[in-house]
């Protein structure tokens, strides 16, 4: 059994959701948001680093998928988004977890079959594939489906024996 942590970063609320690889299906753990407020940016990337090592410390996942910038219509938006995310990727390599990074598009086909899936969608399946009963905070719910997705992708690696490889370059770890 593996735990997986998936993230949806944000520079003001970022999602994350922790499930339980078993071999045979995933398992919800838990899920939540990590909401920083509305000061400097200093402070908020603080609290998004200080939110995932708590996630991390609680719940303790060996591997983590997250989201990959995509270029938004506002360049600003982009750039806090991406300084979100590396603060997120440092607090999970700092407790030497396992990170990849997926798209948009390469989760919502994972998760929904289409990689143009709106956000009600992802959280619907996601609720189906957990058996949850609720419906997750819809950052929290990307953060399930990124975490899926992990899951669902680690899964095709184990029969090529590529499972746990680390890449030459130093990159991505599985």
């Amino acid at each position: 059994m593996t735990l997986i942590l998936g993230i949806d970063p944000g520079s003001r609320v970022t999602g994350y959701g922790v499930i339980r690889d078993t071999g045979r299906g995933c398992e919800y753990v838990a899920s939540g948001c990590i909401r920083t407020g509305s000061g400097e940016l200093q402070a908020r990337l603080q609290a998004v680093y200080r939110g995932v090592c708590e996630v991390i410390r609680l719940h303790g996942p060996v591997t983590m998928g997250i989201e990959q910038v995509f270029m938004a219509r506002n360049p600003d938006s982009a750039l806090k988004l991406g300084q979100a995310r590396g603060a997120a990727i440092v607090a999970a390599a700092e407790q030497d977890l396992a990170i990849a990074e997926y798209t948009a598009t390469q989760v919502k086909k994972a998760i929904v079959g289409s990689g143009s899936a709106d956000k009600q969608q992802v959280r619907l399946m996601v609720m189906h594939l957990l058996n949850l009963i609720q419906k997750p905070q819809l950052d929290a719910s990307d953060a399930l489906a990124i975490a899926l997705c992990h899951a669902h992708h680690r899964q095709s690696l184990i029969p090529h024996g590529l499972l746990g490889a680390r890449r030459r370059s130093g990159r991505l770890r599985l």
